[in-house]
């Protein structure tokens, strides 16, 4: 099953440094039963889109809550086997989880498939929509205008060989 595990620039070098995403278990998100539903569509590549939006968000969150760290949003794309990812059915129709899964045991960075990284042009927009966050959950339209800018930039495709070169 391909996981998408939220992250940031610090984030990465840590999982660079140690060669694993962690110990777990790891919040990540996949295309899960209830993303389906809320998706409405039968095309795995598209249901995968919106797994890893999910995650840019939850990216989001990690910055939101770490000023220090850089302001790009970071997504780790992985493989692991389907026996090691489980989603939560009392959250799994909770809006704010849709695709949300925990994976279990650690998880190697040698599993993963490539990394998704906000440009450099995207730093404003993010750290406006980091900053925003917690007003945008709370129900301010303006705050949820300025966190939806930051969808507005696509994460760059790396090759895990060049996870050095990012961090």
């Amino acid at each position: 099953m391909r996981v998408y595990v939220p992250l940031t620039l610090s984030g990465l070098a840590e999982a660079h440094r140690a060669g694993e995403l962690g110990a777990g278990p790891l919040v990540a998100y996949a295309v899960t039963p209830a993303l389906r539903e809320w998706y409405l569509s039968d095309d795995i590549e598209e249901l995968e889109y919106a797994a890893l939006n999910r995650a840019a968000l939850a990216s989001l969150r990690l910055l939101a809550s770490d000023p220090a760290a850089a302001r790009r949003r970071v997504v780790v794309a992985a493989d692991v086997p389907d026996g090691a990812v489980a989603a939560d059915p009392d959250r799994g129709l909770d809006p704010a989880a849709l695709g949300e899964v925990r994976v279990a045991g650690p998880l190697p960075l040698a599993k993963a498939a490539a990394v998704h990284v906000d440009s450099a042009d995207a730093e404003a927009d993010v750290s406006a929509a980091a900053d925003a966050l917690p007003a945008a959950d709370g129900g301010d339209d303006d705050a949820q205008f300025v966190v939806d800018g930051a969808e507005d930039h696509e994460l760059l495709w790396y090759a895990t060989q060049e996870i050095s070169n990012l961090v």
